[in-house]
């Protein structure tokens, strides 16, 4: 038996690090024949931009795979500043979302996703607004950080770093971070905390990759000087997988779909351009890698290994992938006696995965259930099969954390299926499941990350999983497998989801905002659900003295994992006005939980958890309602309709197929939700039922639009022009154009004091145009800018009120902004 070249607790490290939980891969001939190719290319190619969605996948696919190239995409954010076309969730959970999307995008185009620290603040105008938020010394770091661990040889922009002001802040910033940091990643001086874990590092040349947009239109485009361009064709046909580059790309930008990025595949030949920024021009225009040596003469002793997998690829059998087993063993076993330890690392398990898939090998490891509790005993249900004639020996077996498994060898013959059961001891200490990111306190403009080595990481680290030791052909090798959870949907099939690790038990609010509009009590409903079976505590709320609470603890008894209570409490606010944070404490044996487990499913990702503070937020408000009785339209999704029932409206969700005259009668207000006449086609057949409920005496209001792919042109009685206008500064000076218009005085008296604490915008997409029916009524605009006055506009029709609102609510009322609900308030009463 050769030498092991490895140690356990390393490889467990790594593989933590870069794994994620998913249905096991089963490659055809043609698959393991692209993966060849690439183990057989030494280069690596970086893109960077700033969101998810903001990456070329035509360029990213192309480099990947018609160069063969390691490709990585840096995205500076996770998105959580956007807003969601498929559910309500914002911020944060939005943020794991795009995560989870860029992942399975990375999946179809074949590239490699990373992230930094920074947090998605919202909309930017401007660059130096944009570092000065985000810490552009730790997100700088963390640009190098990837550079020095990925070592790309090209860097790509994808926006100008010329041009502030004339796109996002956050693009332009994140141009301006990859040129310094193409200078400063090989600098031993900048961040040298790094180099106790990475290396200097200086990438070959880095391009901008530059298109029409960025020159205003096509037509400009067409006609400019492209001299000094490089002109790539990025429009391959993949015959072996009957695809064009194009469509792979439009496949992976399609699963941006909390965006609406669907994307149409398209054929044929197309251009891709990019602008040598730094670095050694190109003789040859069409290889960017030209100058490196991307064969494996590039490392040490990697000529051995160049031309036995060059063998591999000119003579590999699409009918008999095992037959080249024997040349790949002998190439992995070379691999291990590398010096360079970057090679070493990435082509080890490239070769590592063309082993098992020529061997057809399949290894498993599935959990019994698809949550555990820390301490508890985890019952794993392991599975290997070999369908080859290529002897194998299951020699050895070990689990992570802390629990080993020993056996005598298990020769796994052909196509015969061997089968273990086992059960580990999970540590006491191990961590909860949750996005790392998101364990510490977050500023607005970055996250919390404190051990360096997970900077960068995409995926949530998962840390229980299965170590088979095989040895092939003689040579031991091996193989990682997180566990996972593995059941059966009568419509869907085998399902796979990640195994999480969660609290013994957790507890949620039914609100995330209770507003208190007079001294009387609200009651308040928790939560409790059991992560294990029998569960005996207490739960109680945890509100400052001047609020009172009873009763002052609840007992409750959970007999089975899974199972939910609820505790209704009586709350009594203070006499005063003022904000709070309602905690939510349960106590079993001894020890506090006060944690929320909040689930993200969507069919398109791989399902979620995220850990939150179990808490709600208490407002007592000096606020007047009238008893108007609301119809909500969705549109794109929102909260507004939990914060209107707490403001004690009485809300009915109306379905755009029910709209009628009839359904409406009963209504005082027609309100629609974000975007709805970008998304919800059947508004352009009823806007003449709406219009004519406002017509007939009754207020309709609608919150904001984006002015692209409208439903209709007629959402307005009168002509509207929306427009980009926004105002990003939450603090900006807010103007009253119209003091005495109604909106601002009854029920409540609007004073500035109302436009205090608003969270990330005041608000987007305002009209900038505007007939002369509707009246404007508030004004402002962010610094050095001029004032932007489409904010909230309201006009007669007939005998009722239209409004339109750019106004951010959907934000701002999930929040707890008092402000926010007061003006709505007016907004809702202005028919009274």
């Amino acid at each position: 038996m050769h030498k092991l070249y490895f140690f356990y607790g390393f490889l467990f490290l790594f593989v933590h690090n870069f794994s994620s939980a998913q249905q096991p891969a089963k490659p055809s001939a043609v698959e393991i024949y692209n993966q060849i190719q690439k183990l057989n290319f030494l280069g690596s190619a970086l893109y960077i931009a700033a969101h998810p969605d903001d990456e070329n996948t035509r360029l990213i696919s192309y480099l990947s795979n018609t160069i063969h190239a390691q490709t990585a995409y840096l995205s500076l954010t996770r998105g959580d500043g956007g807003q969601n076309l498929i559910g309500t969730e914002l911020r944060e959970l939005l943020g794991v979302i795009r995560t989870q999307e860029l992942i399975e995008a990375r999946k179809i185009d074949g590239g490699i996703q990373f992230f930094t620290r920074a947090n998605d603040f919202g909309y930017s105008k401007n660059p130096d607004e944009t570092l000065q938020i985000w810490d552009k010394e730790q997100v700088l770091s963390d640009v190098i950080w990837v550079i020095r661990n990925f070592q790309p040889d090209v860097i790509i922009n994808r926006f100008d770093h010329r041009s502030p002001g004339t796109t996002h802040g956050h693009h332009t910033a994140s141009a301006m971070l990859g040129l310094e940091a193409f200078d400063k990643s090989n600098d031993a001086t900048s961040f040298p905390n790094q180099l106790a874990l990475a290396k200097v590092w200086q990438p070959k040349r880095i391009f901008f990759n530059t298109s029409w947009w960025f020159y205003g239109s096509r037509e400009k485009f067409d006609t400019a000087d492209k001299t000094n361009l490089i002109n790539l064709k990025i429009g391959t046909y993949y015959p072996t997988v009957g695809k064009s580059n194009q469509e792979i790309a439009a496949l992976s930008r399609s699963r941006h779909q909390s965006q609406g990025f669907g994307s149409t595949g398209t054929r044929g030949e197309e251009d891709e351009y990019l602008e040598l920024l730094k670095g050694d021009m190109l003789k040859d225009k069409t290889n960017l890698f030209e100058g490196i040596d991307t064969t494996w003469k590039r490392v040490n002793g990697g000529f051995l290994i160049g031309n036995m997998l060059e063998e591999v690829q000119n003579n590999f059998d699409f009918k008999n992938p095992a037959a080249s087993l024997p040349l790949l063993v002998r190439a992995y076993d070379l691999i291990q006696k590398l010096d360079n330890e970057h090679w070493k690392r990435i082509k080890t398990e490239e070769i590592k995965k063309i082993i098992a898939a020529c061997a057809g090998l399949y290894l498993e490891a599935t959990s019994e259930n698809q949550e555990a509790t820390p301490g508890s005993t985890l019952k794993i249900k392991l599975e290997a099969i070999n369908r080859s004639d290529v002897k194998i020996n299951w020699n050895f077996t070990a689990t992570s954390p802390k629990s080993n498994h020993t056996q005598s060898v298990i020769p796994l013959e052909n196509n015969k299926s061997v089968n273990k059961s086992i059960e580990i001891k999970l540590p006491s200490e191990l961590e909860f499941t949750n996005p790392y990111w998101l364990n510490g306190n977050a500023s607005e403009g970055m996250f919390v990350v404190n051990n360096q080595q997970d900077i960068g990481k995409a995926d949530v680290l998962r840390k229980v999983n299965v170590m088979f030791l095989l040895e092939i052909n003689e040579v031991v090798i091996p193989f990682f497998k997180n566990v996972v959870y593995k059941y059966n949907d009568d419509v869907k099939g085998e399902v796979y989801q990640p195994l999480d690790i969660v609290p013994a038990v957790t507890s949620s609010l039914a609100e995330k905002v209770y507003i208190f509009n007079s001294d009387k009590s609200k009651t308040i409903t928790v939560k409790v659900k059991a992560g294990k079976d029998n569960i005996v505590g207490n739960v109680a709320l945890n509100l400052p003295s001047n609020w009172t609470v009873s009763p002052k603890e609840i007992p409750f008894t959970i007999t089975k994992k899974g199972q939910e209570v609820m505790a209704i409490f009586n709350v009594v606010p203070s006499k005063e006005a003022s904000e709070i944070n309602i905690k939510s404490i349960v106590t079993v044996d001894g020890q506090q939980y006060d944690k929320e487990k909040i689930d993200i499913n969507y069919p398109h990702i791989y399902k979620q958890i995220v850990l939150k503070p179990a808490e709600a937020k208490g407002i007592r408000l000096k606020i007047k309602t009238k008893n108007e009785k609301i119809a909500y339209i969705m549109g794109a999704g929102d909260e507004v309709p939990k914060s209107l029932t707490q403001m004690g409206y009485d809300v009915t969700i109306l379905k755009p197929e029910n709209i009628s005259s009839e359904a409406l009668q009963t209504f005082d207000v027609v309100m629609t939700g974000i975007r709805a006449y970008n998304v919800v086609n059947e508004l352009a057949v009823k806007q003449n039922i709406l219009l004519d409920f406002v017509k007939n005496g009754k207020t309709m209001i609608v919150q904001y639009n984006t002015l692209d792919d409208l439903v209709t042109k007629d959402m307005s009685p009168y002509p509207l022009k929306i427009s980009r206008d926004r105002v990003t500064e939450e603090t900006a000076d807010v103007r009253f154009l119209a003091p005495n218009h109604p909106v601002l005085n009854y029920p409540n008296k609007i004073t500035k004091d109302d436009f205090k604490g608003w969270k990330q915008e005041q608000g987007l997409y305002y009209p900038n145009e505007w007939d002369a029916n509707f009246t404007p009524i508030l004004s402002a605009n962010d610094k050095g800018e001029k004032p932007k006055d489409g904010a909230l506009l309201i006009a007669k029709y007939g005998k009722g009120n239209y409004v339109y609102t750019g106004l951010s609510f959907f934000r701002e009322l999930p929040e707890g902004v008092p402000g926010a609900f007061r003006l709505l308030a007016n907004i809702i009463a202005i028919g009274q």
